[in-house]
């Protein structure tokens, strides 16, 4: 296969095109893909994951083909969740949602879900998903008040960026640090090399992407 590949990231997210390119991967284009992520009803966490993954994905792949140009792109997408059980935490876009977020977190042990959805150039559906556990330290009320002011926590799911200042309130990390940033690395690398697509190349060349 030819090194001209293209992958179309179906998401706006920093911290997934910094992981992607942490891989040496470089994203040919970002369509970030808007759908409603609100849970069905008894939806399971790891369910919702893997369903709003395929539903960006997918909904990437109808604006190419409905723009003429769907031919030969990988299509990628990615969705993360932070749930207690099965209870689902938002992503937090109010401070009042993070704080609530973020007092159900303090002292406990949660997991984070993500699902990976890959569309390849032949059509074809490929899911992956991810789980970590996390626990965290119980936050006194100067940490948490410190880290609401801090604004780190806005547009991320269970209110918290893992990769900034709440990485120190992790006591423990049983799984994927990299899913838990947003993007697990191992599975979606995995599952781009399984279907032909050049993962190596800038490394082959000594030089990332």
């Amino acid at each position: 296969m030819s090194v001209l590949q293209k992958l179309v990231l179906a998401s706006a997210s920093l911290r997934r095109i910094e992981l992607l390119q942490q891989s040496g991967i470089e994203p040919d284009e970002l369509l970030p893909a808007d759908i409603d992520e609100t849970p069905q009803r008894a939806e399971h966490p790891r369910s919702l994951a893997k369903r709003l993954s395929r539903a960006k994905a997918e909904r990437a792949l109808a604006i190419l083909k409905h723009e003429g140009r769907a031919d030969g792109n990988f299509i990628l997408a990615a969705d993360t969740v932070v749930a207690v059980g099965r209870r689902i935490l938002p992503k937090a876009e109010m401070v009042e949602q993070a704080s609530s977020c973020l007092r159900i977190l303090s002292g406990r042990s949660h997991r984070v879900y993500s699902g990976v959805c890959l569309i390849t150039p032949a059509g074809k559906i490929r899911q992956r998903l991810a789980e970590t556990r996390v626990r965290f330290k119980r936050l006194s009320r100067e940490e948490l008040e410190s880290y609401l002011a801090s604004g780190e926590w806005r547009g991320k799911a269970g209110g918290y960026a893992v990769q900034g200042l709440a990485g120190t309130f992790v006591v423990k990390l049983v799984g994927s640090y990299s899913n838990v940033v947003g993007l697990p690395l191992y599975e979606t690398i995995g599952m781009l090399s399984a279907d032909g697509y050049q993962v190596h190349f800038n490394w082959l060349s000594g030089s990332k992407a």
